[in-house]
């Protein structure tokens, strides 16, 4: 029997990409899924076709208040919260000098402050029940800094440092775990809106990998026995240098 049988884990940012992938990956693990993202026909789809394990609610990470509230849906519907993956993010890569501010804030807000969110309506509950798992999706962005990338290079290492510090003050309570894609063939680069910025990426999203890989790591850092946590995996396209 798999270790998430009847476990219960929610996923922001699953009406698409990896978090679309996950919640189908551990489904078909045995755990049940509260799906988080704001389309809601997106949500639907993807509920109905995941069956009766799964659930959702429309959610603005950026909202604590709606944050919270899917928190409570969940505990209201499935009774327990064993994991929480904070994976909804928003990726307009454009170089400072273009000065989208705009942009730049959408990023602070949805990448770091929606994280923040997340382990804010997670952790009273995990604690409660003594154990949980908290599962931040950051970027090889996380750990180097590029042409284009200053501000949202910048949220994924403060998706890092938030995450080590949440597994230095819980050890041994709570698991926490960093996944840091590379390439993955998802929507994030719709929402880059520099000309300049989409011609340079396409060779680099050329090479992007499914979203199931990041899915089944996932997976992998959430099955493993309580007294043992993967706290990070890098995972790229094998071809991808940066």
């Amino acid at each position: 029997m798999s270790n998430l049988q009847g476990k219960v884990i929610v996923i922001t940012g699953a009406s698409s990409g990896i978090g679309q992938a996950t919640a189908q990956a551990l489904i078909q693990a045995g755990a049940n899924v509260m799906l988080a993202a704001r389309r809601v026909d997106r949500l639907d789809a993807i509920v109905k076709a995941l069956g009766d394990k799964a659930a959702s609610l429309v959610t603005d990470v950026t909202d604590r208040k709606q944050v919270l509230a899917l928190a409570d849906e969940t505990l209201k519907q499935f009774g327990r919260i064993d994991g929480w993956v904070n994976n909804a993010g928003l990726m307009p890569l454009s170089f400072l000098a273009e000065g989208k501010v705009e942009e730049w804030d959408q990023m602070v807000d949805v990448n770091i402050k929606g994280v923040l969110n997340g382990i804010h309506a997670a952790l009273p509950s995990m604690l409660e029940q003594g154990f949980g798992d908290v599962v931040n999706i950051a970027s090889v962005a996380g750990h180097v800094v590029f042409p284009s990338g200053g501000v949202y290079c910048a949220t994924k290492f403060a998706v890092r440092a938030i995450s080590e510090g949440l597994r230095h003050e819980l050890a041994g309570k709570i698991r926490v775990t960093i996944i840091s894609p590379g390439a993955v063939a998802t929507e994030l680069t719709n929402t880059i809106t520099s000309d300049t910025v989409i011609e340079h990426m396409k060779p680099v999203f050329d090479i992007a990998i499914d979203p199931k890989a990041i899915a089944d790591a996932i997976v992998y850092a959430l099955s493993q026995p309580r007294d043992v946590s993967v706290n990070e995996m890098v995972i790229r396209p094998t071809v991808q240098e940066l």
